[in-house]
């Protein structure tokens, strides 16, 4: 009997969903598409293709490895709005457990990698990795969800319910901690006390954006050279 409770719990880890603001989440099988649904505050169910918009950063499921398992590739997605990884599994979705062993997850193709990562805050959860290191650069994806605001009037129409891509806020993992959504070169050089001569330099060389992707990757790429 208690082999069989233990055998429940865990099979009830691996293949629950996160009760957030999802009411349920239907399946199908072979062509029949998967809805989501979520609760309107007006008590209407909204499925997702309902809302405009999506969650998905990538609507298509794409293959990948997941560890803390074999090396057999299965396909995910992210939605970024529960931030939760879904994968295929036979003829149903999943939500992966965010369990630290389960914790990184690499895209095939095109290549990318999703880490599960506490940063203590608000924005703990699964990040993309773009750089990996000793200094290491992690972007965050969220997605905000509107819901549906109903005409006050005869002369004004519905706003309907959606989805809005909010933007990318970056972390940069030290031997020190994290240094959150960096702004200035000043928060970067507080950090890095015994690089600060050449932190300057590097600046004066590189007008660096401290929102644009590409100059942030330049920046961690350089901390870990030197």
């Amino acid at each position: 009997m208690k082999k069989i409770t233990i055998s429940i719990f865990l099979l009830a880890n691996v293949f629950c969903f996160s009760q957030q603001q999802i009411v349920s989440q239907n399946y199908s099988t072979g062509i029949q598409p998967i809805y989501y649904t979520l609760q309107s505050s007006s008590g209407k169910t909204l499925n997702y293709d309902d809302i405009l918009g999506t969650p998905y950063p990538d609507k298509d499921f794409t293959k990948a490895k997941i560890s803390g398992t074999t090396d057999e590739q299965v396909s995910i997605r992210y939605n970024s709005y529960n931030d939760e990884i879904e994968f295929k599994k036979e003829d149903k979705v999943l939500a992966l457990p965010k369990k630290i062993e389960y914790g990184r997850i690499e895209v095939i193709s095109p290549k990318k990698t999703l880490v599960l990562l506490d940063t203590s805050d608000e924005l703990s959860g699964y990040f993309y990795e773009l750089v990996n290191g000793k200094n290491s650069l992690y972007k965050k994806i969220k997605t905000k969800f509107t819901d549906f605001i109903p005409a006050p009037n005869g002369y004004s129409s519905d706003k309907p319910a959606n989805f809005k891509a909010l933007d990318p806020l970056y972390y940069i993992k030290t031997e020190k901690g994290f240094i959150k959504k960096p702004k200035n070169q000043k928060d970067i050089i507080e950090q890095f006390p015994d690089k600060k001569d050449s932190l300057n330099s590097f600046f004066k060389s590189n007008k660096i954006k401290f929102d644009k992707e590409e100059d942030l990757i330049k920046l961690v790429t350089f901390l870990n050279q030197n």
